[in-house]
């Protein structure tokens, strides 16, 4: 029954999707194409690339699961950096048109008359270039912003209960690499280079670590061994991973020597002053791929200590509610890539409570990293990737 219902699952939302993708292309046609009354042939030309640019982004999103490694490179990109500047030109688009209503409801307001043709026509092909060239330059140093080396940022995070001889305890966090297509193996030895020269007492990964099929991502994560850190490396699942065949890479992820928290937790330093716990939790989007897939806090922190401090790993910032009933110290997140591509953030705020940066919910603390690389279009408006160094102190209050 499981198998069925999820292929049904993934027919309904890839149906949808396209359903979207065609009426946000007709949009386009409609205001660029139609709307400016562009002359042949350019306006066949147009509408080519209207409908080439379309089909585009659905063979980049499925270009990593389905295409050998070489080719899902090739593939992915050109759709990738299309679907970012589409979003980016549908509010660009959606704004004019506010602005053209709030114009004539003005005119009808102050009974001045309508334009005419000639007018209306010249405005639509100027607000139309305005349009694509804002769209154009903004896009550009999208990319720019995207394909830049996350930056270091270090953060100071008083725990309460903390041990003084572990006062200064290093833990650094990356998250969202989604190494694959775009972002191969160079990508991931850089990030390794870069944490080890943190030289940190632990390192998390906060899921969506990979993306795409096993075969053809394997090799982009070999460097990931070289990962070196005195308490060791951790790891929570993101939906990607699921996404990607969890079964396939979970052995893989150990080899690599990364130890995947599946809903447990582990007591680190206990012998210097009792230590402290760090537990983890799967990501929502197990429940329905995994028969033993999602988050159970009540598990993770079965038979846990409650004197020690508890630090917790889980992808989505939605984890903070439940982990401020449960009593957890600190929660360490990523999911939102702290919304990626502005003014989309709002969307993402939606369905998580927090995008990026240190947050508190009763005595519970939530840091959400805004991502080290970048999902899907490789560009970043409003934010910037990072990599977290995050200094433990104790707090006796």
């Amino acid at each position: 029954m499981e198998e069925p219902s999820l292929l049904y699952r993934f027919i309904t939302f890839f149906l949808f999707a396209l359903a979207i993708l065609g009426g946000v292309h007709s949009y386009f046609w409609v205001r660029l194409v139609r709307d400016t009354q562009m002359p042949l042939p350019y306006r066949t030309w147009a509408t080519a690339a209207c409908v080439a640019l379309a089909c585009s982004v659905p063979i980049s999103l499925m270009a990593p699961r389905l295409m050998p490694r070489p080719w899902a490179s090739w593939a992915a990109w050109p759709g990738y950096i299309w679907l970012g500047l589409m979003l980016l030109l549908l509010a660009a688009l959606l704004a004019t048109d506010v602005f053209k209503l709030v114009l004539a409801v003005g005119r009808a307001v102050s009974a001045r008359p309508q334009l005419d043709p000639a007018t209306r026509l010249l405005l639509t092909r100027a607000l139309a270039v305005t349009v694509v060239a804002v769209g154009a330059v903004v896009g550009t140093y999208s990319i720019f912003q995207g394909l830049r080396a996350p930056v270091v940022k270090e953060i100071r995070i008083a725990v309460p209960g903390l041990p003084p001889a572990l006062s200064g305890t290093t833990i650094v966090q990356v998250t969202d690499l989604h190494i694959g297509a775009t972002k191969s193996r160079s990508f991931a030895g850089d990030i390794v280079g870069r944490i080890n020269a943190l030289a940190p007492d632990m390192v998390v990964i906060t899921g969506d670590l990979v993306e795409g099929r096993f075969g053809s991502g394997r090799e982009d994560t070999l460097s990931l061994a070289g990962l070196r850190a005195r308490l060791g490396v951790f790891m929570v699942t993101g939906n990607h991973e699921y996404y990607s065949g969890l079964r396939e890479w979970l052995p893989e992820l150990q080899r690599l020597g990364i130890r995947v928290l599946r809903n447990e937790h582990v007591v680190v330093d206990a012998d210097k002053g009792g230590g402290w716990e760090l537990a983890g939790i799967e990501d929502w989007n197990g429940r329905s791929i995994e028969p033993d897939g999602g988050p159970d806090l009540a598990r993770a922190l079965a038979g846990n200590d409650a004197s020690r401090p508890v630090i917790l790993l889980s992808h989505q910032p939605r984890a903070i509610y439940p982990a401020a009933r449960a009593g957890v110290t600190l929660v360490l997140s990523g999911h939102t890539h702290g919304g990626q591509i502005w003014p989309f953030t709002y969307l993402v705020h939606l369905q998580q409570p927090f995008l990026e940066g240190l947050h508190r919910v009763g005595k519970t603390q939530l840091y959400v990293s805004p991502g080290t690389g970048y999902w899907g279009p490789p560009m970043r408006l409003g934010t910037r990737a990072e990599i977290t160094r995050i200094t433990l102190v104790a707090d006796s209050s």
